[in-house]
């Protein structure tokens, strides 16, 4: 048998929806990835790897972004709570995470295509010629009024996360910084030709392909890291914000749109002076030079009762060594594994890739 430690993650990955290797949970085929920045989908067989060498029965992801490392968790058979600041985040955390049985059935769908002549029309009026057409804004005005006639919150989560990543399927490089005319991202993939709704009627059928049941009681929910309770937790899985070497690892600045959309705008200040109609910026101090250092003492002290499972990268800041010794500080027990790996960003020809050494920091 070979040794998966030693195989590229790229190898591994050649059949990207078939993660086939002993061992490896199959029902991560079904989780349907949001492109999201940072994103571990491509490393899961790694992280996984590493993960089930490890004694635990309960999970704290309170990072958990685009859920994929929880989701992994969970098909593990471990009991998972996924956090994050973010609500577009733990919208998809009461998706697939903490959801164990409920699906969008045929009475749900019904209602989510009703045509409402009362319907909404924020988004139209809010986001006319910025990223969408007409007939795609009203579509997301509409789904997004019905979806709360839904009386199961898990259904309203489903449906949420699938018009989510069907609006990041029609959106050219899946981020909404750019606005206007887009024919130039257009290379003829057949994402950028379907509508939002057509995008929407696929989605619902890999969400509701997605849910499954492990046996335990799972959790999603949106909190700050240093406010997530450790009780009865065994393990904690940390994937915070990277410090970057250049531009910004703002999730907010790229992902704007499904966060608003997450909550249809309600309590967020729409700034009207931007073309793609930002909203605030998040505060994080793991984003920063300043208050980074600060910040990753602060955590692993948080959670020094726990195992401790670090995921960082080699262009992040702090480096490897400041990080060992910070951990060492409260975990007598610290091992290092590494990965090479090339992060993605965008699909257009110009796009950049970047390859880095991905770190798993394990604190026991």
């Amino acid at each position: 048998m070979k040794n998966l430690a030693t195989l590229p993650v790229e190898k591994l990955l050649q059949k990207p929806r078939k993660l086939q290797f002993p061992g490896f949970p199959s029902q991560i085929d079904r989780f349907p990835d949001l492109r999201y920045m940072g994103s571990k989908r491509r490393l899961l067989p790694w992280i996984h790897q590493i993960l089930d060498g490890l004694d635990f029965e309960s999970a704290l992801d309170p990072f958990s972004g685009s859920g994929a490392v929880s989701y992994l968790m969970k098909a593990m058979g471990r009991r998972v709570v996924a956090s994050d600041f973010l609500n577009l985040s733990s919208t998809i955390g009461h998706a697939l995470i903490e959801n164990n049985k409920i699906t969008l059935d045929g009475p749900a769908i019904r209602i989510l295509f009703e045509n409402v002549p009362t319907a909404h029309r924020f988004i139209e009026k809010t986001f006319r010629d910025v990223f969408y057409t007409r007939a795609d804004l009203r579509f997301l005005d509409r789904v997004s009024g019905n979806l709360r006639q839904l009386d199961n919150p898990h259904q309203q989560a489903l449906a949420m996360a699938a018009l989510m990543r069907s609006c990041v399927k029609r959106q050219p490089r899946g981020v909404f910084t750019v606005s206007g005319d887009l024919s130039k991202y257009d290379d003829g993939r057949r994402d950028l030709r379907l509508s939002i709704e057509e995008h929407f009627l696929e989605q619902i059928e890999f969400f509701n392909e997605a849910v499954f049941s492990n046996g335990r009681r799972n959790y999603a929910r949106r909190e700050d890291v240093f406010k997530c309770s450790t009780e009865n937790i065994d393990l904690v899985y940390l994937d915070p914000p990277y410090v970057p070497r250049s531009d910004d690892n703002c999730y907010i600045k790229r992902y704007h749109f499904l966060e608003g959309l997450s909550c249809y705008w309600q309590g967020l200040e729409i700034d009207f002076e931007t073309k793609v109609r930002k909203i605030p910026k998040l505060y994080t101090p793991f984003s920063y030079r300043s208050t980074a250092i600060e910040a990753f003492d602060n955590i692993f002290r948080r959670f020094r009762n726990q195992k401790i499972v670090l995921s960082y990268s080699s262009n992040g800041y702090p480096d490897l060594d400041h990080l060992t010794d910070l951990l060492n500080n409260y975990k007598s027990d610290v091992r290092i594994f590494t990965r090479p790996h090339r992060y993605h960003f965008g699909t257009h020809e110009a796009v950049k890739r970047s390859t880095v050494t991905e770190y798993l920091l394990v604190g026991l």
